[in-house]
């Protein structure tokens, strides 16, 4: 009987630990049975964009300042905040780049998990007993750095979602100044067809006259040379027009063959000398990039407290149970893993800390001295480009005014096609230089708004 009991005891107690174990295993399979699963996702073949453009996006969803969706007319033509807001929903860069908001969201979802319990056990076996031991354990120092790892995460996630904010608004920013190119280029394209249809009027007519003997060779070579000018600017504007047009599309998420019809709708924003002041005293509170820099910097901040954190002694507790093999005692205890700060001490994230943070003070800083000398450089050439456009608006109409006398005149025939041709062509000329500053300073205004942070 003494030999019998023990092992009569032995085997109910065996059965127990294989069913303790079986129940782990299938436990850790169940929690399997909740985790993500991969699935492949392949790149596309071919280009994603529109045939049409189409706009069904709620007041909410825009968020640069002064921008809010209006219906539009296709058949009428699209307006400039049509073309802004399109710019804004529909860029494919801007899709793309919106994403990183749920990279970023990813990464303060993983800093506020709390660590996982770790479990390790063990079997063993004697002629006697069955004996085990199971640990169940917990990383102390995680829990300790968690709040700055989170406090970093939020600053990061905050600037992302302002880096986004501040690629909207120069993508509508860019949309203004394609919107207002397209117009001048519509406007040009008449007056400098009409300059080059009426050189070339006059250059026949100077082959006429010329094997009549009526002028001179280096009259008919002088209008030529006119001419063949007015041909190169026609020349040239067909390739803007044509690299302004796909660009326009581009920006939209617009197959290249779509034909936008646009309405004139473009308003310059002239900016008074206290408001340009004003908003450049604000630019810290206000620009996006510039806050984004200032939610970067705080949050490598909190990364270096989270390192400093880190540096103290890394603690790992737990809870032991087992059962000798030899004895078939059974113990509880408690157990603590301390790593002790004698080599490392985190030193290397420590100093990575420092160096990241000494890095973003000076990029904050480099970015708010250029945002400086950006915005006076433009409200510099806005002057300037006010000034030259009311001198050229003057020479522009005594220039119109004498075209319009000239053109009476070769009506009833006393004056010549030549004469009324270098009277017209001058104001031609002049009006198409007219169309194209007063584009261009159409352009720098809505740049220096940008620049300023300021409502369109």
């Amino acid at each position: 009987m003494r030999r019998t009991a023990p092992q009569f005891r032995r085997r109910p107690r065996a059965a127990l630990v294989r069913r303790g174990v079986l129940g782990v295993v299938a436990g850790y399979i169940s929690l399997l049975s909740g985790c993500a699963i991969y699935h492949a996702k392949p790149l596309p073949t071919g280009p994603d964009l529109s045939r049409a453009p189409v706009l069904t996006v709620p007041v909410g969803a825009i968020t640069v300042p002064g921008v809010k969706p209006e219906p539009f007319d296709l058949a009428k033509g699209l307006t400039e905040t049509n073309v802004v807001t399109l710019a804004v929903v529909s860029n494919p860069k801007l899709k793309a780049i919106r994403l990183q908001a749920g990279v970023a969201r990813a990464q303060l979802l993983e800093a506020g998990l709390l660590p996982d319990p770790q479990i390790s056990g063990g079997l063993s076996k004697s002629s006697l007993f069955t004996g085990y031991s199971a640990t169940l354990a917990e990383d102390i120092q995680a829990l300790i750095t968690r709040g700055a790892a989170q406090d970093a995460a939020k600053a990061h996630l905050n600037q992302v979602n302002l880096d986004i904010l501040w690629q909207e608004w120069q993508v509508a920013e860019r949309a203004r100044e394609l919107y207002i190119e397209t117009q001048a280029l519509a406007k040009l394209r008449g007056v400098l067809n009409e300059r080059r249809q009426l050189l070339e009027r006059l250059c026949h007519e100077d082959e006429v006259s010329l094997r009549r003997s009526d002028v001179t060779v280096s009259d008919v070579t002088a209008d030529f040379m006119a001419w063949k000018s007015a041909e190169t600017a026609w020349r040239t504007f067909k390739l803007k027009d044509n690299q302004t047009r796909h660009a326009l599309n581009e920006l939209l998420g617009l197959a290249p063959g779509v034909q936008l019809r646009l309405q004139d709708t473009a308003s310059a924003q002239s900016i008074t000398p206290a408001q340009y002041q004003a908003a450049l005293a604000a630019l810290p509170r206000r620009r996006p990039d510039l806050l984004a820099l200032q939610a970067g910097y705080h949050s490598a901040e909190e990364r270096l407290r989270e390192a400093i954190l880190a540096q103290f002694p890394l603690v790992n507790a737990g809870v032991t149970k087992a059962r000798s093999a030899e004895e078939g005692i059974q113990s509880i205890g408690f157990q603590v893993t301390l790593t002790l700060p004698l080599f490392n001490r985190n030193r290397g994230p420590i100093a990575v800390g420092h160096a990241s943070r000494a890095h973003l003070y000076q990029a904050y800083q480099a970015r708010l001295d250029e945002t400086t000398s950006e915005a006076d450089q433009v409200w510099t050439a806005v002057g300037i480009m006010r000034h030259q456009l009311k001198t050229l608006d003057a020479r522009l109409s005594g220039f119109e005014h004498a075209a319009a006398a000239a053109k009476e005149s070769l009506t009833h025939g006393t004056l010549s096609l030549a004469d009324y041709a270098s009277v017209d062509s001058n104001a031609l000329a002049t009006r198409a230089e007219e169309i194209q500053l007063r584009a261009s300073l159409e352009q720098a205004q809505a740049a220096l708004a940008t620049l300023l942070a300021l409502p369109i």
